[in-house]
């Protein structure tokens, strides 16, 4: 084991995830999310959320088939946010696959994380789209302010499920989702919490965002190939897939989900956060920050770099982050950088913006639970600088004891967590 001073080492209990529910692009719920990402099928198409015949991009991976009144009634349906729309169906689905039980004795040690990065900018758009084409300074929907909020997909959660235990929100751009996994870790650690249902969410696929993403050059224009268009690590990849859903997992420690009988898929062993401290957009291009998280995260989970099996990729299907993630991952692991599998789900649902570290999570502890690890599809032309082991087109069944995932956001922040068998396993 690499630190001495890593939780393990401590004595500090272990903190694991119980409970995962999703909405992708992939598809609406956890095992139809996780079969299709296995299959390497895409959820990437053509833009049906407005008219987008005037934009260089016309493609994305959209939440196809969701209906939010399935889980909120007409009041709550008018008052929310489509981020927090995703989000309540995928903590629902997290519940319920954890056992919990919510009572007026459980309820108080039950929290809530869920992380956002551009939050209800739609509802946003909308309602100032609505204020410029009436003659009266009046919106058409009164709760576009609350609901647009960052934390809302939180406060959502814990009134739907009746939580009274802590509750927050923050924004770390890409690496909202998969922070919100360390701030609920800290909370169960702390002892402010027994449980913490945590993860992100986003839904932003609109006129304005498309138009400031396409004036940055940074999104694909692959509109005849919109399944091919998304392609990390590839040599012809050219911007990425903008997406849309949310992934929320349970998290406690092990000794509270023994004490329920429940079997975690794994452990969230250690991680880190770093910041370049470089641009506001591009990454460091010597990576030097995102391999200290790398370093830092397998550090705090008591493990060598070289003892991971498996790395989720950030995997953007950008010029820049493809490369300096390479970069990053050969640095932290040194020689054994040639002997990790690593992949990006990104290739089949696109950039889920604040959700996309959570689904990297979950794709973390659901390919140590089940012993296989999706691929990179459309990996045709491997880009010669980038020469990982991709896990290119085909799912690979390997023993999964360890594994990271990454997620680096605009500003420089870099975020890793390493994820590990439990105990019990």
């Amino acid at each position: 084991m690499a630190d001495a001073d890593s939780d393990r080492q401590r004595g500090r209990p272990e903190v694991v995830i119980t409970g995962i529910g999703a909405v992708t692009p992939a598809g609406i719920g956890r095992d139809v999310t996780w079969q299709s990402l296995l299959a390497g099928r895409s959820g990437v198409g053509p833009i049906t959320a407005f008219d987008a015949s005037a934009l260089p991009t016309r493609i994305a991976a959209e939440v196809k088939g969701f209906d939010p009144r399935e889980y909120l009634d007409h009041k709550r349906v008018r008052r929310s946010a489509r981020f927090s729309q995703f989000a309540v169906a995928a903590a629902r689905e997290a519940a319920t696959d954890a056992k919990l039980q919510i009572d007026a004795d459980t309820a108080g040690r039950i929290g809530v994380v869920v992380n956002a990065a551009v939050a209800g900018f739609d509802t946003v758009e909308t309602a100032t789209r609505g204020l410029l084409a009436s003659p009266e300074p009046i919106v058409p929907n009164s709760y576009f302010v609350p609901s647009s909020l960052t934390n809302m997909p939180a406060c959502e959660i814990a009134i739907d499920l009746g939580l009274h235990g802590p509750v927050n929100a923050s924004a770390l751009a890409c690496a909202s989702g998969l922070y919100a996994l360390l701030d609920a870790r800290r909370l169960i650690l702390a002892g402010e919490a027994d449980v913490v249902l945590c993860g992100g969410t986003d839904a932003a696929i609109t006129p304005a965002m498309f138009a400031g993403l396409v004036s940055m050059g940074a999104m694909s224009e692959r509109n005849d190939d919109p399944e091919g268009a998304s392609r990390p690590f590839a040599a012809d990849r050219d911007g990425f897939v903008f997406g849309e859903g949310s992934v929320v997992l349970v998290l406690e420690s092990a000794e509270h989900a023994a004490r329920r009988g429940v079997q975690p898929y794994a452990t969230v062993a250690g991680g880190a956060l770093t910041c370049d401290a470089f641009h506001i957009s591009a990454p460091d291009p010597n990576g030097a920050h995102a391999t200290a998280a790398i370093v830092q995260a397998t550090q705090r989970a008591g493990i060598a770099p070289g003892e991971l099996d498996y790395i989720c990729a950030h995997g953007t299907s950008t010029a820049a982050n493809d490369l300096t993630e390479t970069r990053a991952i050969r640095a932290a692991l040194g020689p054994a950088a040639d002997r990790v599998a690593v992949s990006a789900p990104k290739s089949m649902v696109g950039h889920l913006i604040g959700a996309a570290g959570a689904l990297g999570a979950m794709v973390c502890a659901m390919a140590i639970r089940d012993g296989i690890v999706p691929p990179t599809i459309n990996l045709h032309t491997p880009d010669p600088a980038c020469d990982l082991d991709y896990v290119p087109h085909v799912a690979r069944r390997m023993p999964v004891r360890a594994a990271a995932t990454n997620a680096f956001g605009f500003g420089g922040q870099n975020c890793v967590t390493v994820f590990c068998e439990p105990e019990s396993n």
